[in-house]
């Protein structure tokens, strides 16, 4: 069944998919991992990916998702009946379940630290105090679940609205007011002390460091932070009128990914220097720098209030579509299914989670595969599962469905021609499927063959 939901604008569908896209993942998750993957190599290839691979792989999503008008299992099952491409559209949905369950748990550290910052306790610390405090903070288990949980009924209570009412609304005011934020707080960064290492680290390459792990790193980055390979663009484009352009929609939310991800190191990196942080502190920098930085500038105890509230918009904006995806493919076309799908189904995440949200806390030293459990749920599902659901989607569109209707879903509406076509259709030909197969197969076998080609 066809879905009857649909954005109420062109701006309204760019609005959402880059709620989804740029959240979390290019300000809590981009700054922390390309610290952790050496700086400038990591934004070089994240830069690459994005352009070259995850651009043309979001417009086919866009395609699949508008030509079928349903959700994502059953945009598979219509296109391909009675055949195992099904799993492609099930992958989808169980893969944005578990990025779910660890992303609410930073989403509950954004409500901790904002409820922090309003009553003004983010204030008077030094660095290592900062750090400190919050180690403590999601170390309380009941804090943690508890922040958890809270984040994901604010998220069920928006979604269960629709995505007129709830997703589109919600996400027009807060992304202009997120790219105003970032842009004012980067031009502050720029004046501390640390800002030359810190634009040093970030943009300028040590190939040296360069191994097949950050390769794939920054090719699941790309995707986490476009929201691709999980069919959450599928389900969101289904929603989408034929007169939506949508290779240029997918190419400008390319651009604004890229650069709310270059914003957040600009923001984080010369403050990392400037204080003395490592780079490398992983998950919990943005919440160990932020406050350090901010504390120094006048008027910082407001700054730090905008900041982390905004943070939690960025992080519910993204929490929408994992959660609308999920619920989209418990409704199936069934409309009154949507208020009891988004509680039930977020109860769901929320089990799923608090092994993730005690990783910092009461099972910190429990290690599966050499990693705690947060690190364990991220890496299989943005690393791995991710990457696999956008070869098996960019596939799936060069096999079981024919040039001819691709061609004309990408020209609806669109003020490109057969030439933006052919080229796109090229590139998702000659060259997406077997970057992400070499990259894939580099870091399964071990060849490291990125880093011999730059050592």
């Amino acid at each position: 069944m066809a879905t009857s939901q649909q954005w109420s604008s062109k701006l309204g569908f760019l609005y959402a998919t880059a709620g989804s896209a740029i959240g979390l993942g290019a300000i809590w998750k981009f700054p922390y991992i390309a610290g952790t993957s050496g700086g400038g190599a990591f934004f070089v290839l994240f830069l690459a990916f994005t352009l070259l691979i995850g651009v043309p792989l979001l417009i086919g999503e866009y395609v699949l998702g508008r030509h079928s008008g349903r959700d994502a299992i059953s945009t598979y099952n219509m296109l391909a009946p009675r055949s195992v491409w099904s799993v492609t559209g099930w992958l989808g949905v169980v893969t944005c379940f578990l990025i779910l369950s660890f992303y609410s748990v930073v989403g509950g550290w954004s409500l901790i630290y904002l409820g922090s910052s309003l009553f003004g306790q983010l204030g008077g610390l030094d660095v290592g105090g900062y750090q400190a405090k919050f180690t403590g903070l999601i170390a309380n288990p009941y804090l943690a679940v508890g922040a958890q949980a809270l984040f994901l009924g604010l998220t069920a209570a928006v979604v269960q609205k629709g995505v007129q009412k709830g997703i589109e609304r919600a996400s027009k005011w807060m992304i202009p007011a997120l790219f105003v934020l970032l842009v004012l707080l980067s031009i502050y960064s720029l004046t501390l002390d640390g800002a030359k290492e810190g634009l040093a680290f970030l943009f300028k390459p040590n190939w040296e460091s360069l191994s097949s792990e950050v390769v794939l790193f920054a090719l699941g980055q790309s995707f986490f932070a476009l929201s691709i390979g999980v069919s959450v663009m599928v389900t969101f484009s289904s929603y989408a009128s034929k007169k939506q352009d949508l290779p240029v929609s997918a190419a400008t939310l390319g651009v604004m990914n890229i650069f709310v991800a270059m914003l957040a190191g600009i923001v984080i990196f010369p403050g990392v220097f400037t204080f003395g942080l490592e780079p490398s502190e992983g998950p919990t920098l943005i919440f160990a720098a932020v406050p350090a930085i901010f504390s120094q500038m006048p008027f910082g105890d407001i700054v730090v209030v905008l900041f982390f509230m905004l943070f939690f918009f960025a992080a519910l904006s993204t929490a929408f579509s994992l959660l609308e995806i999920v619920v989209a493919a418990f409704m199936r076309g069934d409309g009154d299914k949507r208020a009891k799908g988004s509680w039930l189904i977020a109860l769901f995440v929320l089990l799923m989670g608090i092994p993730s949200a005690l990783s910092f806390g009461v099972i910190g030293d429990v290690h599966l595969f050499g990693m705690p459990f947060f690190d364990l749920v991220d890496f299989l599902a943005s690393n791995i599962l991710m990457p696999i659901g956008s070869l098996l989607i960019c596939i799936f569109l060069l096999v079981k469905v024919k040039r001819q209707t691709l061609a004309a879903e990408f020209q609806m509406g669109s003020v490109l021609g057969k030439k933006a076509f052919t080229l796109w259709y090229t590139i998702m030909t000659g060259i997406v499927p077997v970057a992400i197969a070499v990259v894939l197969i580099d870091q399964f076998f071990g060849f490291n063959l990125f880093a011999l080609l730059f050592s």
